[in-house]
């Protein structure tokens, strides 16, 4: 239909967006390029910033409800001493900020059922987008075409759309790879996000629903190493073979087909979200590496700002250019450090390993909490 928002990826940013529409009652219709939405994936943290925008979406109690609260953030060495510990109550006590991590096809389900299924179509590849006088066209690859008003480009850090934009704004390589995982809680982990920063590479592990621990393993390596793409359990378990416990056991109980491996990219922040009635969110407009757990939360928020801004202004193009004057800096600043703090933490030679330490463990408690605040976009 001619007066409909055409939003492309079935993502979290997507999805999100197309509730938030819904609560505008802006017309709109959702197109993913997998013929089928499967719950797959790993854990996710969303940090309070995500929790306070999908509360206004009455979507917050579902997410809640299937993943776990997390009250403290723990950075350690290899041996389990402590290099810094925030505890977040204090952003939920005063700001109502929770942080709940939970698995990302729980988090993709809470989502889908909030969305009619006649407004969400699958196998739909985007192509092209042509603009005309008062809209646009979406030509797909089937040879479909689709128009609408506007368009919401939400299809992830290798979005076609933004690669025809900008041609020059390709996903760009942190300088390591990552492995994922999903295993059952049997060590009693309830609440804390836990990071290790060691000299074999970086681990994290988190409490998500249904009693799992969701976890995370970063070693610095060549982009599309074969010998990392190959890494099975037993390879992890030597390469992290006395960090703290629970971590090697953690690596050991994972089951073989719950492993998943991927190097980490973002994309070098980019001059312009907006292009007339194309608009470009989440990854597609800033992926960004995980260190901060921002990535998801971004695509949140951008689209809780989208819909306000198509609700306040009835040309597309004036909403889509509000939208970029409002979002462009803050999601700079998110990738930005993100990158930054993912080459700190990454650190792996040890002279220079024991000074980040030792800085770390000397900054105050209110400097940490004030860039947590900046990071949650607290006033």
């Amino acid at each position: 239909m001619k007066n409909q928002v055409l939003i492309l990826g079935g993502g979290i940013a997507g999805l999100t967006t197309a509730i938030a529409l819904q609560h505008k009652n802006i017309d709109f219709m959702v197109y993913e390029a997998v013929p089928e939405i499967k719950a797959i994936g790993s854990g996710i943290s969303l940090a309070g910033n995500a929790m306070q925008a999908l509360g206004k979406l009455n979507v917050a109690d579902d997410v809640k409800a299937r993943g776990h609260l997390i009250t403290s953030m723990i950075i350690q060495d290899e041996k389990g001493k402590y290099l810094s510990a925030l505890d977040t109550r204090k952003f939920i006590e005063e700001h109502g900020m929770y942080n709940v991590a939970i698995h990302r096809g729980d988090l993709h389900e809470v989502l889908l059922k909030n969305i009619p299924a006649e407004k969400m179509v699958t196998g739909k590849k985007v192509e092209t987008i042509h603009e005309t006088a008062d809209g646009v066209v979406v030509t797909f690859a089937d040879g479909s075409e689709q128009r609408g008003v506007a368009v919401v480009v939400a299809d992830g850090i290798h979005s076609v759309v933004r690669k025809q934009l900008l041609p020059e704004s390709q996903p760009r390589y942190s300088g390591y790879t990552c492995w994922r995982g999903v295993t059952a809680n049997k060590w009693g982990i309830n609440h804390q996000a836990v990071e290790t920063w060691g000299p074999a590479g970086r681990l994290g592990y988190v409490p998500i629903g249904n009693n799992n621990v969701y976890w995370f393993a970063c070693k610095n390596a060549p982009q599309r190493d074969e010998r990392m793409k190959n890494f099975t359990i037993s390879d992890l378990i030597k390469n992290f073979n006395g960090y703290a416990h629970p971590i090697p056991e953690i690596i050991s109980s994972t089951p073989s087909e719950n492993l998943i491996w991927s190097d980490i990219s973002d994309l070098e922040p980019i001059s312009r979200f907006a292009f007339n009635r194309v608009l470009l969110i989440g990854d597609a407009a800033h992926a960004t590496t995980p260190n901060l757990g921002q990535g998801a939360c971004l695509g949140i928020e951008d689209a809780l700002v989208v819909a306000d801004e198509l609700s306040r202004n009835a040309d597309p193009v004036a909403a889509f250019q509000s939208f970029e004057a409002k979002r462009l800096e803050r999601a700079h600043f998110i990738v930005n450090t993100s990158y930054r703090l993912g080459k700190i933490a990454q650190v792996e030679n040890k002279i220079l390993a024991a000074i980040r330490n030792f800085v770390v463990k000397l900054t105050p408690q209110r400097v940490n909490e004030k860039q947590v605040a900046r990071v949650l976009n607290i006033a």
